[in-house]
């Protein structure tokens, strides 16, 4: 089984829109069995909180349901749980690296590195402080990610 980890900062707005958008694309793609899926925050601000409510709107507006999730901190057995751990900015990367424990069997990348022009290696933006275009920018690099990063685990 294959295993993904996305990872923001308090797991509310970023990591958990794409763990639902990927989910279900990965349910879709009739891959449930056999690629597993979750999402952590580098930092413990919102340990199992539900997502920002704006997010979960934002997600529903296209058919996610990000309503089972909860907020949790990203751990350093998660190194070793997951193949690959994919943080939605840089910050979030070094973090990871950081934290990395020598021997880790995880692959740490950028979460946007397979993404499709303009959205190639860029930092998916906090929606948190700013209105709903945020939230929805969020979910236009999202989708266009997990569609990418579908195709990169499927092969």
């Amino acid at each position: 089984m294959k295993s993904v980890l996305f990872v923001c900062t308090g797991n509310i707005c970023r990591s958990p829109t794409a763990d639902g958008v990927f989910r279900q694309m990965v349910a879709a793609a009739g891959l449930a069995g056999r690629v597993r899926v979750d999402s952590a925050g580098t930092h413990g601000y919102h340990i199992g909180d539900p997502p920002d409510p704006r997010t979960v709107r934002a997600a529903a507006t296209r058919g996610y349901d990000l309503s089972p999730l909860q907020a949790r901190k990203l751990m350093a057995a998660d190194f070793d749980r997951f193949d690959l751990l994919l943080a939605m900015d840089r910050g979030h990367l070094d973090i990871m690296r950081r934290m990395a424990p020598s021997g880790g069997t995880a692959e740490l990348a950028l979460f946007t590195a397979w993404a499709p022009a303009p959205f190639t290696n860029r930092d998916v933006p906090d929606p948190y402080y700013g209105g709903d275009a945020g939230f929805t920018e969020v979910l236009d690099m999202v989708e266009a990610g997990a569609r990418a990063l579908l195709r990169r685990v499927v092969d």
